[in-house]
């Protein structure tokens, strides 16, 4: 077999939309590399992305249709689905039955199920998971500007003069674009950046300024950004007279709670110089971009945040220019075409509002839709609630997760667990979703699916096929029609292909378009199938009259309301819908890790993306570790009022007193209590429906454990008999970290029934120590390493790094099977510790080493080792680890290596 050519795609995780070019080995094996001519990412790839060959096997793969854990042919799963959603609106009417979907989907599979619930089965009750992260974009957006319209672009990020952050962590969550301005900063030695965020994070690293902002005030600090502007005749005078309205009603809101800088640094938990150092660069700069995310949207008033920021660009006229205007960060790589297309449970299609009789009327006719919904559906929590409630006879859930990734996750699977009829279409088998499905429909993944995508910028974007469709793997968009067709719409649906979709799609945007809707893709609604594969990433608008698309909007204003001028909105602040209180002290905020995406199912499957964040962790402030009695490295409850989690320690001084972080990954098949949306509450911003993941009242109780372990083995252990357990994959092997609340009392026994040591030509070697209570033990067949346990009194435990290395040895020799129990790696074998670059497997004691023999910047480390000269996202953790290093020269205390595997 010979290697195949290079495919152009797009990459399948974060909102930047980053091109990728990808070819099938002679082996067999995937190889990726960044699309040099692709506009967001100009060849570069984050950790992510460059690991995407690791992805693609089959092994945990849905590949067949299943009815209720049985195989079944499409015809009979189809059957069923259409049949049983036919009966339910047969007997209880269209808002009987439900869509969930997700900004994974494609464009074209996101307008046939939005096609067929809105205009056919004639209910507005789909909604998508992008309701999690981008909902209050969007309603900020619909508000200030008449409709959902990204101002701007990914350039103006490097034609700034001042780039601030809030509520975005780019370095982990949009790395190549943070690289693109860590590059920009490089070379404009005045581009000054300003990160606002509880937590100091990665981002903060090349931050001029960090505001450790208390959580949920941001509208306090925006508002007083728009009186301090207006007080110090920063006014943009001219625009706002010719192109905005209601300056003076917004203007008497943000006097009235942030009257001077004084008061806002009090409410915000800042030094008064910190305002005003922040305030004075943003009046005095006149290219100024906002990049804003999940930190801003994930609130109760997420809307009103998304506002007060966009408030302060139309006062300034900072909008429509390059350099200038408010950038929301799109969380998923389809959330803005799942947008486009009406996804979302309260707008209809193509921009169009359901709220408006003519457009309905015009969808209805485009479409020749007998049934077009009449009044909005059920947002992503009230969907679900509903289900509980048994309302919703028959639920559709498509390439999502939602057992895992909603709020009051615990009430979700109740839900789950309780309605009629649940479906699942997707390309992973086993979930915490899928488990609870009577119907499961295999979906194909990433690199075998063929469609479009839309990035942060409005940038369209082809995601074409490179890889066979595996078993019976179908798109979702032929799904959805199949039982489209099953339930009488078969003329509606019969589409050939995704690009037949996509010009329908297209043709819709420009339908009876005069230039009042913003989204209009007009000049590629004649694409045949050839120019639809040939398509190159362009930004909407692409109309018939400009088909090169549209970089900036609001050059020269045209918003569109109906005034045709953008609309200052008043905001009046308002506190998280729950406050701490004596029982919940702390304020829990979630968010993502470097290199892990959504639930796992993806990015899990990748050893290399698994070494950096093995299990589950709480980051929590000295000062709360010790009022708490919790201990580095060890283990702690995370209890809400509405559920709980179970995770490792991680004490820093990034976060905040009286505020707390855990990542939002890990889920049942990961970790034995993990998933932390169990504890995170169900509270909606009125407006957008977009749930407060960044504020939940939660309370830490330490863990008290018996023994800690962790344990390396060949095959994943489904039951490793703890009561904590967390499991990642390694090259080759599966990772346990473990511990139980009582110890064995024959250790030698219970790690033989575990590892299965009867079996034949098993040779088995060990260490006990009773009185310090240490056991370490391994299972070799034929001289090879099976699997290795190790276990303690407390955390500290040896490296996994160096032990999972042996795992690649053909035999273990007497020296290694002695240092193999030790711990410890035989002399001249080195341990390269906790993994930090993911890219070229880099690990701080290696990093350590390296910068204690003179490599005293990030260039050198690259030069030297690789790391951080690739994707570069690990970057703000060698900066982290050098200034460690310089201040332990300057014989201060060093930062302890917190390596504990």
């Amino acid at each position: 077999m010979t290697a195949a050519a290079e495919i152009r795609t797009t990459c399948p995780y974060c909102g930047v939309g980053c091109g990728v070019l990808a070819r099938v080995e002679a082996d067999g094996r995937v190889a990726v590399r960044g699309d040099p001519a692709h506009p967001a990412n100009r060849g570069r790839l984050c950790s992510k992305g460059a690991a995407l060959g690791e992805t693609t096997g089959l092994e945990e793969r849905l590949l067949h249709p299943e009815v209720r854990g049985s195989r079944a042919s499409w015809d009979v799963a189809l059957g069923l689905v259409a049949g049983r959603f036919a009966e339910a609106i047969a007997t209880h009417g269209p808002d009987a039955v439900a869509f969930y979907v997700s900004g994974q989907m494609l464009t074209e599979d996101y307008y046939v199920a939005n096609k067929l619930m809105k205009g056919f089965i004639g209910s507005a009750n789909i909604d998508t998971n992008s309701r999690l992260c981008m909902a209050s974009a969007v309603a900020g957006h619909r508000r200030a500007f008449g409709a959902d319209v990204v101002p701007g672009c990914y350039e103006d990020i490097e034609r700034a003069k001042l780039v601030v952050l809030v509520g975005s962590n780019a370095a982990w969550c949009h790395p190549v674009l943070y690289q693109r301005l860590a590059q920009a900063r490089r070379e404009h030695d005045d581009l000054k950046v300003v990160v606002i965020d509880p937590r100091r994070t990665a981002s903060a690293d090349i931050a001029d300024l960090h505001l450790p902002i208390r959580i949920g005030t941001d509208t306090v600090l925006y508002n007083g950004l728009l009186a301090y502007v207006a007080e110090h005749d920063e006014l943009n005078a001219s625009f706002v007279e010719r192109h905005t309205e209601g300056l003076g009603e917004a203007l008497a809101a943000a006097r009235a709670g942030s009257p001077d800088v004084a008061t806002v640094a009090a409410q915000c938990g800042l030094a008064t110089e910190q305002v005003r150092r922040f305030y004075e660069l943003f009046a005095r700069t006149e290219r100024v971009v906002t990049l804003y995310s999940q930190g801003v949207n994930q609130s109760s008033s997420g809307t009103d945040k998304v506002n007060a920021i966009i408030n302060c660009h139309l006062a300034t006229g900072r909008i429509g220019r390059p350099g200038m205007g408010p950038l929301s960060l799109t969380g998923q790589p389809n959330a803005m075409g799942g947008r486009e297309v009406g996804g979302l449970a309260n707008q209809l299609a193509a921009h169009l509002e359901l709220g408006y009789p003519a457009h309905r009327e015009l969808v209805r006719r485009f479409w020749r839709a007998p049934r077009v919904a009449q009044q909005p559906g059920l947002k992503a929590v009230e969907l679900f609630e509903a289900v509980e409630q048994g309302r919703i006879k028959a639920l559709w859930i498509m390439a999502t997760n939602p057992a895992v990734s909603l709020p009051d996750a615990g009430r979700v699977r109740r839900a789950l667990a309780g309605c009629d009829f649940v479906v699942v279409s997707d390309c992973v088998r086993d979930t915490d979703t899928t488990r609870l499905a009577h119907v499961l429909l295999p979906a194909l993944a990433w690199g075998e699916k063929d469609g479009s995508v839309t990035n942060s910028e409005r940038r369209i974007s082809r995601s074409r096929a490179f890889l066979p469709a595996p078993g019976e793997a179908r798109p979702d968009w032929w799904i959805v029609c199949e039982v489209a067709k099953r339930l009488g719409f078969r003329e509606a649906f019969d589409y050939p292909d995704a690009a037949a979709i996509f010009g329908e799609h297209a043709a819709l945007s420009a339908h009876a378009n005069d230039g009042t809707r913003a989204f209009d893709i007009g000049a590629l609604a004649g694409l045949d199938a050839a120019g639809y594969e040939r398509l190159e990433p362009v930004q909407w608008p692409a109309t018939r009259a400009r088909p090169e698309g549209t970089a900036r909007c609001f050059v020269d204003g045209g918003f569109y309301t109906p005034s045709g001028r953008a609309r200052f909105v008043a905001v009046v602040p308002r506190p998280p819908a729950h406050a701490p209180d004596d029982d919940h002290p702390l304020a829990l905020a979630t968010g993502r890790v470097r290199d892990h995406w959504h639930t796992l199912t993806r990015t899990g499957a990748s050893p290399r993306l698994s070494a950096h964040v093995v299990e589950p962790y709480v980051e929590v402030s000295p000062d709360d570790a010790a009022r708490f009695g919790l201990a580095d490295g060890g283990l702690a409850r995370v209890i809400s009022a509405w559920g709980e989690a179970c995770a490792r320690v991680r004490v820093s001084s990034a976060v905040s007193p009286g505020a707390v972080f855990a990542p939002m990954h890990w889920n049942d098949r990961f970790a034995s209590a993990g998933c932390v949306n169990r504890a995170v509450n169900p509270a909606t911003d009125p407006v957008s429906g977009e749930p407060e993941f960044k504020h939940t009242p939660v309370r830490l109780e330490p863990v008290t454990a018996a023994w800690h372990g962790f344990l390396l083995s060949r095959r994943r252990v489904a039951r490793p008999g703890a009561d904590y357990w967390a499991v990642a994959r390694g090259d080759g092997l599966w990772r346990h970290e473990l511990a139980g609340k009582e110890a064995p009392d024959d250790w030698t026994r219970a790690a033989r029934a575990l590892l299965c040591a009867d079996d034949a030509g098993v040779e088995w070697i060990e260490y006990v120590d009773r009185a310090g209570r240490r056991y370490r033990a391994a299972r070799l067949v034929g001289g090879r390493l099976e699997s290795c346990l190790f276990v303690g009194p407390d955390p500290r435990l040896p490296s996994r790094e160096w032990l999972q290395g042996l795992f690649a040895l053909p035999r273990l020799d007497a020296a290694t099977r002695t240092a193999l129990l030790a711990g410890t790696p035989p002399k001249g074998q080195a341990d390269a510790g906790r993994r930090v670059c993911a890219c070229f497997a880099v690990g701080e004691r290696t990093l350590r080493e390296a910068i204690h023999d003179g490599c005293t910047s990030v260039e050198a480390l690259g030069r030297r080792l690789g790391a951080g000269s690739n994707c570069g996202s690990c970057i703000p953790e060698l900066r982290a680890l050098l200034a460690q290093s310089a201040v332990a020269g300057s014989g201060q205390t060093q930062l302890a290596d917190q390596t504990v595997g």
